[in-house]
């Protein structure tokens, strides 16, 4: 008698924002839409405050999860995001999650490189420990959370490396991958991936205008990523990269990094556009871009990697009309 194969787990999909005004009301649709669980970025040079939409769309939804991915320890004290998460858990019992990090733009916009990862586990153990109700010792001081009943809320973390995957596997709940599965065995069963980009009609090109609005952005962050992690060459093997990093270095070095990460994962600068127009081809490589066909069988893949869930965020003009055209295509 032939063994069955073993089932593969099925993913979950959820969305992620860069957190503005709007988010809170794309949260309420998320959820009608039947997204599994809505998170929104830290980075408070490029976007609203994450908390504060996250506590309003607590007050519109019921049911899909909500957290913040990821938090960036240096922002705030732990006591800090300690109250937040449990005043989060208060508006929204059972739904909330807290996804940690070393930092990309939430550290670069302020002209800073990411945290160490010793720096970021030793900072979600505190975080742990205070939701907990304990004692712990923070620089030198004894702190605990008072006045508050502990709880119990899933802690990720954002890693990409061999380094935070390390501390994920000692620390986190989950893990996050950023458009690629995390992979190794230690690692915890929570395993999630961000995407970005967009459904292509059938009669759609990658260089149509919408495509660019949706999904521009996601091309656009492989230049910014490129030059503050392996310099000015890497960037200049990308199609169009010697014309965008000539004009980021036109910027004194002392602001150029308020220049690099302008309309990250949001939009396209005009600084972006020509790089980006001139490495179009490659955006379904490096995003979530495809047709719905091609976008269900890459989520079959990442199951089958161990996925259990996808965060898709969009952008562009039309957030509403492209997490419906997402959640049709592959949820």
């Amino acid at each position: 008698m032939t063994a069955e194969p073993e089932a593969v787990p099925s993913v979950r999909i959820s969305c992620a924002f860069a957190p503005s005004f709007s988010t809170p009301d794309h949260i309420a649709l998320a959820e009608d839409l039947g997204y599994d669980r809505a998170w929104c970025y830290d980075s408070p040079a490029l976007y609203g405050d994450t908390w504060m939409m996250l506590a309003m769309a607590a007050a519109r939804t019921s049911r899909i999860g909500l957290g913040p991915a990821v938090l960036i320890p240096s922002l705030r004290h732990p006591m800090v995001n300690a109250a937040a998460i449990v005043s989060l858990a208060e508006l929204a019992p059972g739904r909330v999650a807290a996804a940690f990090g070393a930092g990309f733009s939430g550290r670069y916009t302020l002209g800073e490189p990411p945290m160490r990862w010793a720096d970021v586990g030793d900072y979600v153990r505190t975080v742990r420990s205070l939701l907990q109700g304990a004692e712990v010792t923070w620089k030198g001081a004894v702190i605990k959370m008072l006045e508050r009943n502990p709880v119990d809320v899933p802690l990720l973390i954002g890693a990409d490396g061999p380094k935070g995957r390390a501390v994920a596997a000692e620390v986190g709940d989950g893990v996050f991958g950023s458009g690629r599965p995390p992979l190794g065995d230690d690692l915890p069963s929570w395993r999630g991936v961000l995407t970005f980009g967009t459904v292509l009609g059938d009669d759609e090109r990658l260089s149509d205008e919408r495509v660019m609005d949706a999904a521009g952005h996601a091309l656009a962050v492989v230049y910014h990523g490129s030059y503050e992690r392996s310099g000015a060459d890497a960037v200049d093997h990308l199609p169009g990269g010697r014309l965008w990093r000539e004009e980021v270095e036109a910027v004194s070095p002392e602001r150029r990094h308020l220049v690099v990460h302008e309309g990250h994962l949001a939009r396209i600068t005009d600084r972006d556009r020509a790089a980006v127009q001139a490495g179009i081809d490659l955006l379904p490589q490096v995003s979530f871009t495809g047709t719905a066909a091609e976008l269900r069988e890459r989520v079959m893949r990442f199951q089958e990697a161990g996925v259990t869930e996808i965060a898709y965020q969009p952008a562009g003009d039309d957030i509403p009309g492209e997490l419906k055209r997402f959640i049709a295509a592959v949820g």
